[in-house]
């Protein structure tokens, strides 16, 4: 590369204006106006192959996703969809009543967060304040500061712990390992009244068992901001929400402009890092690809 030559950059999905205005500003930038994504097989083949250094953005997102994590704790047990849509829809809405629109308390209720990293653990503080028991099952145990802080118990069992939950939340990586984690097997251990929230990803869960469990009463209802199949939706999925039974979103769970600036600013970090001949703070081994 001449020595004034700007490095090229491929930006592969549509990013704040204020970020692509920086980048192209910075490097030879092109863009992707059209938003067209690359399945993630296809730019880890090109990487690999290429021998390009790949880098991720740890971290800004955490904030966001536990945020609407808590969001979709709230809005299932409580019916806050079922709400909007009386007054947002057709249906005549006849004014208060004491045994109208019931759902379901949450302080001092049983949260269990699979998966205890930066999210888990946003996830716990948030719902900590709202009066959540909090407990856990993860690889391993976090440092005990991190399990005091939102007094949480650990279970070194996911078996027995979705046994005692009132509410899971999922917020575990999608690998090999974790593909169906909730598989029907262990979605038949959770109680009829407990509530599943999913904003990781929609593979660790095996959506059709949900849906069946959830319709026929085994299980109370879910919140889900990410599908198996996305950006297809589960058909039995989308009939339970219209009856009122989930909630669903369209992965929104990091939507924030704040976040994906952050996100922008991360990779301009990245790339000037790598350009100046050192490594990339937050690098990706082929392995992890």
């Amino acid at each position: 590369m001449a020595k004034n030559r700007k490095p090229l950059v491929i930006v592969t999905r549509k990013l704040p204006d204020q970020i692509e205005l920086r980048m192209r500003e910075l490097f030879d930038t092109r863009l992707n106006p059209e938003d067209k994504p690359m399945t993630q097989a296809q730019l880890a083949e090109a990487a690999v192959q290429r021998g390009i250094t790949v880098t991720n953005t740890p971290g800004v997102l955490t904030e966001d996703t536990a945020d609407m994590t808590m969001a979709l704790i709230l809005a299932v047990p409580r019916r806050l969809v079922e709400g909007s849509h009386v007054l947002t829809t057709d249906k005549d809405w006849t004014g208060w009543s004491p045994t109208w629109m019931l759902g379901h308390r949450i302080w001092g209720k049983r949260l269990g967060i699979i998966g205890m990293g930066r999210i888990g653990q946003a996830v716990a503080r948030r719902a900590r304040a709202f009066g959540l028991q909090i407990h856990y099952h993860n690889r391993r145990k976090v440092a005990p500061k991190i399990e005091e802080e939102v007094d949480a118990t650990y279970w070194e069992s996911l078996d027995q712990m979705l046994a005692r939950m009132d509410i899971v939340s999922v917020n575990c990586p999608h690998t090999p390992a974790t593909y169906h984690l909730l598989s029907a097997r262990r979605l038949k251990m959770l109680r009829p009244e407990a509530y599943i929230v999913n904003t990781s990803r929609g593979e660790v869960i095996d959506e059709n068992a949900l849906a069946r469990l959830i319709e026929s009463g085994e299980i109370a209802g879910a919140g889900l901001d990410v599908f198996e199949h996305e950006p297809a939706v589960n058909p039995k999925l989308v009939k339970l929400a219209r009856a009122g039974k989930v909630v669903l979103l369209p992965h929104t769970g990091s939507a924030t402009i704040e976040g994906r600036v952050d996100m922008g600013e991360k990779v301009i970090i990245n790339i000037k890092t790598f350009m100046d001949g050192h490594r990339p703070p937050d690098r990706v081994l082929p392995s992890m690809l």
